[in-house]
């Protein structure tokens, strides 16, 4: 053999060997749904990982997981933290149970995983344990002032010195209110609006950061400055924010723990050393918006070097709760940068910039003037026919008791010192338009001004996309609202409310789950659920809340976020801590309700909110929510092995399910009521049904669908239903014609309007309840992923751990594909039109397995990649080519 072929058989070995083993590693390592946290509290955090194996058929057959203190143990297959030893499973979610964590502590962690081909892969991640215990906070809890009257924002600046290299430093800050942090006079990180809204007095959330960059050796300076939030709502509501039982002036406490390269320690914390000042944030409020002067402006108060002498004494205050924990989940931030599309000029001093879609966020405006020029950037979604901005749509429910706090209105002092910039600190808004006044005549471009795209930053895990233009449109006006209405809660609207509205959350909770890596926030919602909860069980309608939402609102439609909610993320994570953690509460929630309305029957709720013209009874809505949470009580039980529970609720279920069926079914003719859409549909989508009646009541929903025009003629909880009832009954092609509906009342005519978000009414004139970035109707994002896309989880094997596919081929759409990242890695169902027939294009990750059901038509043939084959398929992970073609 010639020494050149040598050299190329060598070369095609080491191509083909790390080849194989980029095609046979791990990814996707996350340690409380996180990548690399820093400063978890749980002691016992949970791991997650993915394989990543292009081989057909991949399959984890078992795992270890090594966790130390030092990665180059890890390196060896050694630890001294936990050793789980092999576990002959296919499960990628593992729970800590080794020595206990200590706080402040950066520990790895080493995952290796055994294959079918028995192959080992092994990597490292990391986390960071922070304060694990109250008790080991140094800082005070320090302010300016008690007098909740106060507008403008208090900065708190203090000193000190580092003689000795800093190997690491870490920041803790708690705080109720907000804040920004800063160093040196810069600020630390890039979220907004830290801490996430709680309840204020029985959970406080503290935020870690890695400052390490920060510190520099000799004299060092830190500032903190505080905002209102919804700690201290100045801004009057009809939902009595201004009343709320913790309301105070804002107030922080923060450790800055300095590791130097001896190995020593230092705590740098808020105390009685510290200094304030007011700032030049002369007001600022969440639900309104942000007054700004200019001439205030304290250059460089949060260095070393500024002359504090003229700054006040903090005062001590105590604790807002008993219970401060870290604040564990995707932040806010400024997400996308939007630059206005049209500027319009009205007058020498009023200017109207576009940006072109609706957003939730903020807006950013560089301008230079006289100094005491007074400008102001109102906030709005729509327009007069004159041109001018018109809020009317949004500020019906704000009560201001003066003129000094207009709604969605930021206010700009300019100094006269040349060009400036300003952006909100603690406010966003919901906005497509921004009308700009000036009190003088100044000349500005479309440049001058930028929209930033705000939301709790989740990671992206699904996508859509068809060969229809409209649903493509609708899908991106789902996912602006879902986004647009996420700040570490689900809110109703970015403009109007910005309220936790539980309605509003259950009916999304699909398409945000399809969407996007949301389960740190739900987490932290849930958390709010049971912190709000009466000693009866029963929740207020909004959530988090000041006390306001007990008495209207609440009832099962809306507060069974507290079942719906852990239910979903059990079947799309495969993990069932939080089904664990809330069970109790619906548990309590179930019993309530139960006792209230023994015969199963209950009136309790707020019924099909905003319906198109039908209204259908809330007892029959009600009901069928109060079953749903009952039947998942029952389901949690079994997993939980809770038996006698299980039992007790399996017969509750069957109990409400009787009483239902004999006061509303009419068996003979398959008919609900009176038979309108709401009212067969949700019975359907809530398998309340009898099974004997599904086909007739599901053939009976058709027809009014078709009676109706193909039009919706549903509220709130029907929108819910309706799609879904008639397509998981045989009736796809009849779902999919109201969804690409192009004429009022429907997704469509909102898009063929110009919309690029989902709106709260039908009507796109409505004279109220016609906020134009609303989630509640979003379900139809949830349901592209199922029909069309025929991807749903088998709870069975949740988690995506074995895909049920089964996409629906509807008249009037040529090509579709629905992609969705679940834990063991990225699901893509993709069909389109070919001659003679259809064509699927199916990704199915490694460790996991799918099953599809093709339909049987005459005279055609099913091929998986390239091999004749029935219509019930099973597949492994791995691509396939699946065609359903004439012979």
């Amino acid at each position: 053999m010639s020494f050149n072929l040598i050299r190329i058989l060598t070369l095609l070995f080491t191509i083909f060997t790390i080849s194989n083993v980029y095609a046979q590693s791990l990814n996707a390592l996350k340690t409380e749904y996180l990548v690399e946290p820093l400063g978890l509290d749980t002691p016992n955090p949970r791991f997650t990982w993915q394989m990543n194996d292009a081989n057909t058929g991949a399959r984890q057959t078992a795992y270890r997981i090594l966790v130390d203190t030092d990665s180059s143990q890890l390196v060896k297959e050694k630890s001294a933290v936990w050793n789980s030893g092999w576990s002959k499973s296919d499960a990628n979610l593992a729970t800590f149970s080794g020595q206990p964590l200590k706080p402040f502590t950066k520990y790895y962690w080493r995952i290796d995983v055994l294959n079918g081909n028995k192959k080992t892969f092994g990597k490292i991640a990391s986390f960071e344990t922070g304060m694990m215990n109250m008790a080991n906070w140094q800082g005070a809890w320090i302010s300016d002032n008690e007098n909740i009257k106060l507008k403008p924002a208090p900065y708190f600046r203090n000193t000190f010195n580092t003689a000795k290299k800093v190997k690491s430093a870490r920041a803790y800050i708690a705080a109720a209110g907000l804040y920004e942090l800063s160093i040196n006079g810069s600020k630390i990180g890039n979220h907004r609006m830290d801490p996430m809204y709680t309840r204020f007095d029985r959970r406080t959330l503290y935020v870690t950061y890695d400052v390490t960059n920060a510190i520099q050796q000799g004299k060092n300076a830190i500032g903190v400055l505080l905002g209102n939030g919804w700690y201290n709502h100045q801004s009057t509501a009809v939902w009595y924010f201004d009343k709320a039982p913790w309301r105070n002036r804002p107030t922080f406490c923060l450790d800055l723990k300095i590791t130097y390269e001896d190995g020593t320690m230092e705590t740098i914390k808020s105390g009685k050393d510290w200094k304030t000042a007011l700032s030049p944030i002369v007001f600022n409020s969440i639900y309104t918006a942000e007054h700004y002067d200019a001439r205030m402006e304290k250059p460089g108060w949060n260095t070393a070097d500024f002359d504090d002498k003229d700054w006040k004494d903090v005062m001590f205050r105590s604790a807002p709760s008993k219970n401060i924990v870290a604040q564990a989940l995707h932040p806010i931030r400024n997400v996308e940068e939007i630059g206005t599309k049209t500027l319009k000029k009205i007058n020498d001093t009023t200017y109207l910039f576009d940006l072109g879609r609706n957003i939730s966020g903020v807006s950013k405006i560089s301008i230079g003037g006289p100094n005491g020029t007074i400008v102001r950037l109102k906030h709005g979604e729509r327009l007069y026919a004159n041109g001018r901005l018109d809020i009317s749509n949004i500020d019906a429910h704000y009560r201001p008791t003066d003129n000094t706090d207009p709604f969605q209105t930021d206010i700009l002092i300019l100094n006269g010192k040349g060009r400036q910039s300003f952006i909100p600190h603690f406010n966003y808004k919901g906005f497509q338009y921004v009308e700009v006044t000036t009190s003088v005549p100044l000349e500005l471009k479309k440049e001058d001004l930028i929209g930033y795209f705000t939301h709790s930053d989740v990671p992206l895990t699904g996508d859509v996309k068809s060969s229809d233009p409209v649903i493509n449109k609708i899908y991106y006006a789902t996912n602006n609202s879902y986004l647009s209405n996420l700040f570490g809660y689900p809110t109703d609207c970015p403009q109007r409310e910005k309220n936790g509205w539980t309605g509003d959350a259950q009916i999304a909770i699909e398409t945000g789950l399809y969407g996007f890596d949301g389960i740190t926030i739900y987490e932290k919602w849930l958390a709010d659920h049971r912190d709000e909860q009466q000693p009866n069980g029963v929740l207020p309608s909004i959530i988090p809340t000041d006390g306001w939402g007990y008495e209207w609102g609440n009832g099962p439609d809306w507060t069974s976020t507290i079942a719906i909610i852990p239910w979903n993320v059990y079947l799309f994570y495969g993990d069932k801590k939080l089904l664990a953690d809330c069970y109790d509460n619906i548990r309590k929630y179930v019993n309530h309700i139960d006792e209230t309305y023994p015969s199963g029957l209950t009136t309790w709720g707020l019924g099909d909110w905003i319906p198109v013209k039908s209204k259908s009874p809330v007892e029959l809505t009600s009901t069928c929510y109060y079953y749903a949470d009952v039947v998942i009580l029952a389901k949690a039980a079994r997993i939980l092995n809770k038996d006698e529970d299980y039992r007790k609720y399996t017969e509750l279920a069957k109990k409400i399910k009787d009483a239902f069926n004999g006061k509303y079914l009419n068996k003979e003719k398959g008919i609900y009521g009176s038979g309108i859409q709401t009212e067969m549909s949700v019975p359907l989508y809530w398998k309340i049904v009898p099974q004997e009646s599904v086909a007739l009541v599901a053939e009976n929903l058709a027809k009014r669908v078709e009676a109706d025009g193909f039009h919706l003629d549903v509220g709130l909880l029907g929108t819910k239903a309706i799609l879904n009832a008639l397509s998981e009954n045989g009736y796809s092609n009849w779902a999919y014609k109201v969804a690409a509906q192009k004429t009022y009342p429907s997704w469509g005519w909102w898009m063929e309007n110009g919309a690029t978000t989902l709106y709260e009414n039908w009507p796109i004139d409505a004279k109220s309840d016609i906020s134009m970035n609303h989630i509640m109707f979003g379900e139809i994002g949830a349901w592209l992923y199922k029909s069309p896309g025929g991807i749903k989880p088998d709870e069975k094997q949740p988690g995506f751990k074995h895909v049920l596919l089964n996409p629906h081929i509807v008249e009037g759409l040529d090509a579709f594909e629905a992609s969705h990242i679940g834990p063991y890695g990225k699901i893509i169902s993709s069909w389109k039109r070919v001659k003679g027939g259809i064509r699927y294009d199916i990704v199915i990750p490694p460790n996991s397995t799918a099953s599809m059901e093709l339909d049987l038509i005459r005279d055609m043939e099913i091929k998986v990649n390239g091999k004749t084959s029935t219509n019930k398929i099973e597949l492994a992970a791995g691509k396939y080519v699946i065609e359903h073609i004439a012979e």
